[in-house]
């Protein structure tokens, strides 16, 4: 009596694998419906961001052409343009922990400048002005420029998440954790510190203190002999107006 092998189709397959088979299929393609999805929303944000871009550069460019067009304007009349106060400056902590008044050190914490070469945005107020002036010996500070700002933050950003410094590389962080203020991309956060929007001081506290180095040279800024003195004395402390912006390139 011979014996014959069975077909495919005389073999029963176990329902167990039958099972497996079904869920994993139908697995696969719930994660490609959301690959696809993903990729859309990707997509979209892109576009958003985008045109944010756009927006930005066309409004920062009308603020330069208005500047020029008043300053000309008075020039035409004899008269002398005087611009308006800066609201935006960046402190730098420049002297260290030694021989310090209690009251320093409590106003040099509100302003997290923990260390030396550490950095801050700050909003001038009554209440910031009347601060800086407590700890003037101990920091140098003025109005950044937009370049300065960019460089700032695309270079030396970083967020501080659950106690913890995080480098901003993706828009993703930046959109879990400020999407809520309309804050989806990082020149958003630029645009928002530049300009002292609305949500200036939930994105300045999001953003870890400015860690830079010492002035390396660059355009000859760096540390003069009298550190300590005012800058008008031939120091380095106290404001330094739009110089500042040279110095922050030199240390960034």
């Amino acid at each position: 009596m011979g014996y014959t092998t069975a077909t495919a189709d005389q073999v029963c397959v176990p329902e167990t694998l039958l099972k497996k088979r079904k869920t994993t299929e139908k697995t696969d393609a719930e994660k490609q419906i959301a690959q696809v999805e993903s990729q859309k929303q990707k997509r979209h944000v892109r576009n958003i961001i985008f045109k944010k871009a756009d927006e930005y550069i066309k409004e920062y460019r009308q603020k330069e052409s208005d500047e020029i067009r008043l300053k000309r304007q008075a020039k035409s009349q004899g008269n002398h343009y005087v611009p308006a106060q800066p609201k935006l400056l960046f402190v730098i902590r420049i002297q260290g922990i030694n021989d310090i008044h209690p009251k320093v050190k409590k106003v040099l914490q509100l302003f997290r400048l923990l260390q030396i070469n550490n950095g801050v945005f700050v909003r001038i107020n009554k209440a910031t002005s009347e601060m800086l002036q407590i700890i003037e010996p101990y920091v140098t500070y003025g109005p950044p420029n937009l370049k300065t700002v960019r460089e700032l933050i695309y270079k030396r950003g970083f967020l501080k998440l659950n106690g913890q410094r995080i480098g901003i590389s993706d828009n993703q962080l930046i959109s879990e954790n400020l999407g809520k203020y309309g804050i989806i991309c990082i020149e958003d956060i630029i645009h928002e510190i530049f300009t002292l929007g609305a949500h200036f001081k939930q994105v300045n506290q999001i953003l870890w203190p400015f860690k830079l180095s010492n002035p390396n040279g660059h355009k000859k800024v760096g540390w003069k002999p009298r550190k300590f003195k005012h800058y008008v004395e031939g120091g380095d402390a106290g404001d330094r107006e739009f110089d500042i912006n040279k110095l922050i390139q030199s240390m960034n």
